[in-house]
């Protein structure tokens, strides 16, 4: 066999080979982005849990803090217009117990929850702030419910929930089931003591798509504080 036939069959097997190994390429590319998205992600939320529950407000009124968030995720897309490609969902959620039911005067003579007490042993919002495009994801955790006859009002100023809502109305509810803030061993109870605060921080982004290597689906991470 000649030098060109030789030739001619080696770029034979380099165009077949490039059939392969390009979409291994671009596959490998685009995965690696959407693992770097994902660690971005998961940095997000640490970052601004911990500056949530040490008492910074992201509510609109603190364009301040917001913009400080923005920062943080700015290589994520993450706006404060309900624009972009990533979304910040903070919560405030608290236990009701007998001292709760108590400090709304909803306890029987023998100082047990009455009906009234309608949200006794369950985990409810006292705070709910969204910063960002609510269109890439919903909170695992639920949302408080804002309509209807059992539903709450969320202050458009801070985020914040009445503590009666809290107690007496079930759009307060959160979707944290299968947590209890209590154990009793040996007759010690021990956990979080009564009316304690959980801060929850949840980030998610916009994945980088490229069909049919990967789809595009959203990053998401949480931090419990």
């Amino acid at each position: 066999m000649n030098n060109s036939a030789k030739k001619g069959i080696s770029t034979m097997e380099f165009a077949f080979s490039m059939l392969v190994l390009t979409p291994l390429l671009l596959g490998t590319g685009v995965t690696g982005i959407n693992m770097i998205r994902t660690l971005a992600t998961v940095q997000l939320a640490r970052d601004a849990g911990h500056m949530y529950a040490r008492g910074l407000d992201f509510a609109p009124p603190e364009p301040g803090n917001q913009t400080i968030l923005k920062s943080l995720g700015s290589n994520l897309g993450l706006n404060t217009d309900g624009t972009g490609t990533a979304i910040v969902i903070f919560s405030t959620l608290t236990y009701i117990d007998k001292a709760a039911c108590a400090g709304q005067g909803l306890v029987d003579g023998a100082g047990n929850p009455s009906f009234a007490c309608t949200n006794y042993t369950n985990w409810v919002f006292a705070n709910r702030v969204v910063v960002g495009n609510t269109a890439v994801r919903t909170s695992s955790y639920g949302s408080p419910l804002t309509s209807g006859p059992t539903g709450v009002t969320v202050d458009s100023q801070t985020g914040n929930i009445s503590v009666v809502q809290q107690v007496t109305k079930a759009g307060a509810r959160a979707t944290f089931t299968g947590v209890n803030p209590y154990s009793s061993i040996d007759g010690v109870t021990a956990g979080l003591p009564s009316g304690q605060l959980l801060y929850l921080a949840e980030a998610a982004a916009t994945g980088f798509s490229m069909p049919p290597f990967v789809n595009g689906a959203a990053t998401y991470s949480w931090g419990l504080f």
